[in-house]
């Protein structure tokens, strides 16, 4: 027996129409207007607003940083991505130095396979270059992992530029594509002795020593590698106006070059690290730091005109305990924010009701362009007949207030304590199946998504 969703408003990247919408075992069997029930379950969506499953294309889940690891692994994190409309997340395979990317995707598959809630795939890391890794690129993408990431800082992880520019060849051939990590790396080490050297140790010498200048350059430095490369690249959690201006550049000499920006560069800015508490100044430690005002107004402009093509919320959560490791040095603060949860409602709520951007600018940006770059169009991202029964069912008149008392997500706190929201997620449907209704997360189990080659 399937499910009939009668009478509620489909968004789409081309608008919205009222239609009804059936489901048939995982699938969407049909839509269009006035749809016979059959022997299905008809739920009544009058008023409500149908979107594709959300995709989040950068997570972080069961990741140890600053010798801890993250609040949510795949289990809770992935309940937490359910219950905010996210059907599937796109997280991060990372082998340690030295390993293999085999040995790196096998690990991530093991955490992965204990009770991921809702469906999966993975970005692999490259932070190691040699002959072995370049041959084993073409495994990955056998496997359905087309996507990679490499950065630009962090000593652990990132690899020098030459080396960064063989992978980015290698994967020209390869039909793969990577997404950056870009500050300055040289510069920040700098900039972070010096803070210490004379005593800066709280965390409003966070985002001082990581301003948004050695963003923007090490954006313009990787596009410039892209150019001579000739593939295009994605700058993941861009957050600074600077930024967008060497992507613009790059777009004038013609190069393909998307943009990923996140919930928490849009909404909230630096002068939380100004406060005297230093538990609620380290919550939001993050790389890149939370900017300016004027920056969060070019990237809703950005956001709205197209020049962004996703949201994602590089989720990665830690408890206030664990943010108190760096109680007296701001560089041991575990760095990242808990975001999975609210990102769908928060980009209605202070992006579509407020007017800064349209609805079939958030399903853009939250359904459409991810499965269409990460290679999982048209199984997921659209409400389509063939497509994967993914519909987050949004009720626009049903308004909340996030708080973390209520969050399904392991952090005990939430950047966005407080906040009103318009509206809020009814219900949500996986493949074709309930998931949550009404903020109650029902047993699901996630499956793993290979994806094909990717483009916008």
């Amino acid at each position: 027996m399937g499910i009939l969703l009668r009478g509620g408003t489909v968004v789409s990247s081309q608008g919205t129409e009222n239609l009804d919408v059936l489901l048939t075992g995982e699938k969407v069997a049909a839509v269009g207007k006035n749809l016979p029930a059959g022997d299905a379950q008809a739920v009544d969506c009058t008023g409500m607003l149908l979107f594709p499953g959300f995709i989040d294309g950068h997570t972080h889940f069961d990741l140890e940083v600053c010798g801890t690891i993250t609040a949510d692994d795949f289990a809770s994190g992935s309940r937490a991505a359910l219950r905010g409309g996210t059907t599937m997340v796109v997280d991060f395979a990372a082998p340690d130095k030295g390993e293999t990317l085999a040995r790196g995707l096998e690990r991530w598959r093991e955490k992965a396979g204990c009770g991921t809630a809702c469906d999966y795939g993975f970005h692999m890391t490259i932070d190691d270059w040699n002959e072995g890794i370049s041959r084993e690129i073409e495994d990955m993408m056998a496997q359905g992992v087309t996507s990679f990431k490499m950065y630009m800082t962090y000593p652990a992880m990132m690899i020098p530029e030459g080396d960064m520019y063989r992978a980015l060849l290698r994967l020209r051939e390869t039909g793969g594509i990577a997404g950056v990590h870009c500050e300055n790396d040289g510069v920040i080490r700098e900039l972070v002795e010096d803070a210490k050297k004379n005593g800066r140790l709280a965390p409003s010498s966070h985002p001082r020593t990581r301003p948004a200048p050695l963003e923007a350059e090490a954006v313009g430095h990787l596009l410039r590698l892209a150019q001579l490369a000739d593939v295009p690249v994605v700058i993941v959690h861009l957050s600074a106006r600077e930024s967008l201006e060497e992507v613009r550049a790059a777009r004038r000499r013609g190069q393909t070059v998307y943009v990923e920006t996140c919930p928490q560069y849009l909404l909230l800015d630096d002068s939380v690290y100004g406060s005297p508490d230093y538990m609620e100044a380290a919550k939001y430690v993050c790389a890149p730091p939370l900017r300016k005002r004027e920056d969060q107004d070019a990237l809703w402009e950005a956001l709205r005109n197209g020049e962004i093509d996703t949201v994602a919320t590089d989720h990665c959560s830690f408890t206030t305990a664990q943010k108190r490791a760096g109680r007296y040095d701001f560089t041991k603060i575990p760095g990242g924010l808990p975001g999975v949860e609210h990102r769908g409602v928060l980009l209605y709520t202070y992006g579509v009701s407020a007017g800064r951007i349209s609805l079939a600018n958030m399903c853009r940006a939250l359904c459409e362009n991810p499965a269409k770059l990460y290679g999982c169009w048209p199984k997921k991202g659209v409400i389509a007949p063939g497509s994967d029964g993914d519909v987050v069912v949004y009720d626009p008149a049903a308004n909340g207030v996030i708080s973390a008392s209520g969050q399904v997500q392991r952090a005990d706190y939430t950047p966005y304590e407080g906040w009103k929201t318009a509206g809020s997620i009814a219900q949500v449907y996986l493949r074709g199946r309930l998931a949550v209704d009404h903020g109650q997360v029902l047993e699901t189990q996630g499956r793993f998504v290979r994806r094909e080659k990717g483009r916008l």
